[in-house]
């Protein structure tokens, strides 16, 4: 439970930069687990590579970038306060918010003394399909569940959960607090100054 707050509790930091990809995209035939394998595989050997710490970063979030469905996160995240934000807004909101989601997620992958995975298992549920694996170091393991959805390529995870704890939902908590005593704008100016260079220039 320690290491999952430390996960839900990285938010407004510095990272690297953001680029999308569809190399990583799942064949027609793969199930969530079989992506979910292939992603955490290819996850393990940029972890174990030579590369810079820098350089792991950068292909962390290529990689990820066709995992994770951080435009369904963000609106998520942003619940009830959706309706404040104009139709532009909304679009620099989920643009900085994939940086963000990414950012969070693969800074702390690289946190792991080279960690394992392993695969507990895939169940459907109503209106999605979970996947439940396990992150194991020399010193801990704890459980992490993905939530996948169909999408065109052929699934993406709308929700990542480390012990039980939704990053959405954190993001959520925080999105709320922040808007229940800013304004949009500012919300956004505080986002734009950590992650605006390194997500202009995108297509949501």
């Amino acid at each position: 439970m320690r290491i999952a707050a430390g996960v839900l509790g990285l938010v407004f930091c510095a990272g690297v930069a953001l680029a999308s990809t569809e190399d990583n995209a799942p064949t027609a035939k793969q199930s969530p687990l079989d992506f979910t394998r292939d992603t955490l595989t290819e996850t393990r050997a940029i972890i174990d590579s030579d590369r810079t710490h820098n350089q792991q970063l950068d292909a962390l979030r290529v990689l990820l970038a066709s995992f994770l469905d951080t435009d369904t996160m963000g609106k998520r995240a942003l619940d009830k306060h959706w309706k404040k934000f104009s139709a532009a807004q909304r679009v620099e909101f989920l643009k900085l918010f994939r940086e963000l989601f990414q950012r969070t997620y693969v800074q702390k992958l690289l946190l792991f003394d080279r960690p394992d995975f392993e695969y507990v298992g895939e169940e459907q549920e109503e209106g999605h399909v979970r996947v439940d694996t396990l992150i194991v170091t020399p010193r801990d393991e704890f459980a992490v569940t993905y939530q996948f959805q169909p999408a065109s390529s052929g699934w993406l995870a709308s929700d990542i959960k480390i012990e039980d704890l939704s990053l959405t939902t954190n993001f959520r908590r925080q999105l709320d607090h922040l808007l229940s005593k800013s304004s949009v704008e500012n919300v956004l100016g505080r986002m734009r100054r950590k992650y605006g260079e390194a997500s202009s220039g995108e297509t949501p």
